[in-house]
């Protein structure tokens, strides 16, 4: 992860991040445009880790396909512009992934899932999110809940779906297990709209398509804009003159120090090396173990393995600790 993975400085009211490609797990990989974790940025809000993907030709790309894989700690947030995405769990869930129709999966103390874009699907365009439970609930049970938001009309030439937490009066009742934030917002060419967001909330604004200015700091397609907390309240979001989308992700911010390698989160090492443990020891496939079993997924490989652990101890990451160098931790898969 180099320096220049942002632009701007920590002083500045609007940080500015770019993107570094990455691969998205399996054997047969695509490529997603990561912006969170980041050297300097480890949160905004709980939220701990945003893939951006897409448009993609599935014909050429070969779509995505997932195998199961494991996830503790955490919530996964899958949402779409084109496409479709076939979602697979250990609790026996069988959903599909919409454009438009958020689909939030508490991993808590375990749970493991495999994701394939479906035989309908030209376009695959949307984002991948994860945000971090607090320690108080990470061992909780895990769910899955499934959303479609309504389109409001927050502003002339301004339409907006709120798919976590509230915003211009809309509210998701998708359950979190801290303050949250999370909508899709799409600017006609040169709209403007104030985000009336919670004044303790840090935010971030990534670009999907078009240009947006952020209080003025411009933010290309791809980038995402971050304003820490006490700075948002009333932010400014204008389109370029080709319009915007946009998505807007907020929350308080997120003080406790995690680790978070590969698909898991713990507080030490000890914990993450627990789960990687657990993970493996369900190769056989036993139903009843830590993450449980993926009935009906059709693929390559019936699960990906963990990557072994690096040959040193894997250290606790904040906010607070932006110098940390990360190159030690490969980043999570899916």
């Amino acid at each position: 992860m180099q320096v220049d993975a942002y632009r701007g400085a920590m002083v500045e009211p609007v940080l500015v991040l770019r993107p570094r490609e990455v691969p998205l797990g399996g054997p047969r990989a695509m490529t997603v445009r990561r912006t969170l974790p980041t050297r300097g940025r480890s949160f905004v809000g709980a939220w701990c880790f945003l893939d951006h993907y897409g448009p993609d030709d599935v014909t050429r790309t070969g779509g995505m396909d997932v195998p199961p894989h494991p996830h503790c700690a955490l919530a996964t947030v899958s949402w779409l512009f084109s496409g479709e995405v076939e979602h697979r769990d250990s609790l026996g869930t069988v959903a599909t992934v919409r454009p438009g129709e958020v689909n939030l999966m508490t991993a808590g103390r375990g749970i493991s899932h495999s994701e394939v874009s479906t035989g309908a699907t030209t376009v695959l365009h949307g984002a991948q999110l994860w945000v971090v439970l607090p320690q108080a609930a990470a061992d909780v049970e895990p769910r899955f809940e499934h959303h479609v938001p309504p389109t409001i009309d927050p502003a002339p030439g301004v339409e907006a779906q709120v798919f976590v937490g509230s915003l211009w009066g809309s509210a998701s009742p998708v359950r979190v297990e801290s303050a949250l934030l999370g909508a899709e917002v799409r600017l006609a060419r040169g709209a403007t709209v104030a985000l009336p967001v919670d004044e303790a909330f840090e935010v971030g604004v990534l670009v999907d398509s078009g240009s947006v200015t952020v209080d003025g700091t411009p933010v290309a397609a791809a980038e995402l804009a971050v304003v820490e907390a006490g700075r948002a309240t009333g932010l400014v979001l204008e389109a370029g003159p080709e319009g915007a989308r946009v998505l807007v992700l907020g929350g308080e911010p997120f003080t406790e120090e995690i680790v978070m390698w590969w698909n898991f989160i713990g507080r030490d090492h000890e914990e993450v090396a627990a789960a990687r443990a657990a993970w493996e020891a369900g190769a056989s496939g036993d139903a009843s173990g830590r993450f449980g079993r993926v009935d009906g997924y059709v693929g390559p490989v019936a699960r990906i393995p963990a990557p072994a652990l690096p040959g040193v101890r894997l250290k606790p990451r904040s906010n607070r600790s932006p110098s940390r160098d990360l190159a030690a931790e490969p980043p999570p898969m899916s």
